[in-house]
């Protein structure tokens, strides 16, 4: 299932986050492979928090999982 996919990726670059006092939660995927998360703790306000998304975990997701089109915050 792509869901339990995306989760089972994103416990790889988690690590990453948390070492900056951050994290990333799972929220969805759609149907067309729209990937929603959110960012918490430093993350959660970090003026880079966009530039991490799209291109730290969305071009990591799309690398690791084709069906992936696209992450987006929450």
């Amino acid at each position: 299932m792509l869901e339990d996919r995306v989760k089972t990726a994103l416990d790889v670059v988690r690590p990453s986050l948390q070492a900056d006092g951050g994290d990333v939660e799972f929220v969805s995927v759609s149907d067309d492979g729209t990937v929603s998360l959110k960012l918490t703790g430093a993350c959660g306000g970090c003026p880079m928090a966009q530039m991490t998304l799209k291109m730290g975990i969305e071009n990591f997701l799309k690398k690791e999982i084709p069906e992936v089109s696209a992450v987006v915050g929450v």
